[in-house]
């Protein structure tokens, strides 16, 4: 196999953008989605177009397949897929329960079929230059870490009512990311305590939490989240990876340890030039990158997936785990107690 064929299931906003990224770097075969509008997108792109996965599934098999549908349909769509042996690439969340998604991981990993996780953000450079100076020790020990989402959401962004109702907030549609990145670059968080509000706009769904994280390393750290700021500290406004919003040059993650510490995305290290103390002169190195979609790096790792010729980088796994933090972040401000991971 050298171009695989993919099925996109799913025709709303990232399910249009991966089929976009599908038909331009390896080979779209097919479109799913019951919406007749769906039929267009499909048309657009000179690919059949099926209003079921069953339906897709009988006609043409493809050879993987991109599941952007509803969250609460990612499970049932990608154990179709597994049943099949065909590998998948599923957005995230991974599933809207961590109970569902544990089902999943459980039958790709028994079926042997690779099941990826849509963090895209693993796939930036970005990211891939802050894991390896991690991973090189030139922090030292990681003592702790503070992460930033914070802007400010239209009110026309709420005007759908599930986006007001409780799980649409931007502790799941949101923090994950950050969670997920944290996981990836620090270690596995152990712990969490969390407080919420939605004090500004009144809805069922928070607008605002913070959350104090303790990993099983050692290291401590706080993220904080909010969409009802005017603020640019996000991954979003900070890192030029989506052209939807206007670039400002800041950073939204710092992580500390006991030899550097590093800015996020910015890369900037920051270490004393001689002996560590707080008199002591400091210097600020940039680590070079050199910038890539990182969606486009995640199709083309997706396709090799299905060649065979690579490991998931963000696997079925990988997703339960961060779905498996946000899930007691929840948990931690309903009960205002700190809850295991």
């Amino acid at each position: 196999m050298t171009t695989p064929r993919i099925a996109v299931v799913g025709a709303g906003l990232i399910g249009r953008k991966h089929a976009d990224l599908v038909a331009r770097h390896a080979t779209l075969c097919a479109i799913v989605d019951p919406d007749p509008a769906a039929r267009e997108v499909a048309h657009a792109l000179d690919v059949p177009h099926h209003e079921s996965l069953g339906q897709c599934l009988a006609a043409d098999p493809p050879d993987g397949a991109v599941i952007a549908t509803p969250n609460q349909l990612h499970v049932p769509h990608a154990l179709a897929c597994v049943a099949e042996g065909i590998p998948v690439l599923v957005e995230k969340p991974l599933a809207d329960t961590g109970e569902a998604a544990a089902r999943l991981v459980e039958a790709a990993e028994a079926a042997g079929v690779p099941v990826l996780v849509g963090h895209h953000r693993r796939h930036n450079p970005l990211i891939a230059a802050a894991k390896a100076a991690i991973d090189a020790g030139r922090l030292g020990e990681i003592v702790t870490v503070d992460t930033k989402f914070w802007l400010y959401k239209p009110d026309d962004y709420f005007a759908p009512a599930w986006r007001r109702a409780a799980g649409a907030g931007p502790v799941f549609i949101n923090l994950i990311h950050d969670v997920d990145l944290m996981r990836h670059l620090v270690g596995e968080i152990a712990r969490v305590t969390a407080v919420q509000s939605s004090r500004v706009r009144g809805h069922a769904v928070e607008d605002t939490a913070a959350v104090l994280m303790e990993f099983a390393n050692g290291a401590i750290g706080t993220a904080t989240v909010s969409d009802t700021v005017v603020a640019p500290w996000s991954w979003e406004f900070t890192s030029a990876e989506n052209p939807a919003y206007p670039n400002v040059p800041a950073t939204c993650y710092a992580i500390g340890g006991t030899d550097a510490s590093l800015s996020i995305p910015d890369l900037r290290l920051y270490a004393h030039t001689g002996r560590r103390g707080w008199w002591e002169p400091m210097a600020a190195e940039a680590l070079p990158v050199v910038p890539q979609d990182p969606l486009v790096r995640q199709i083309l790792h997706f396709a090799d997936v299905i060649r065979g010729v690579a490991a998931p980088l963000v696997s079925a796994r990988e997703g339960l785990r961060t779905l498996a933090v946000v899930e007691a972040v929840r948990r931690s401000a309903a009960t205002r107690t700190p809850q295991e991971v």
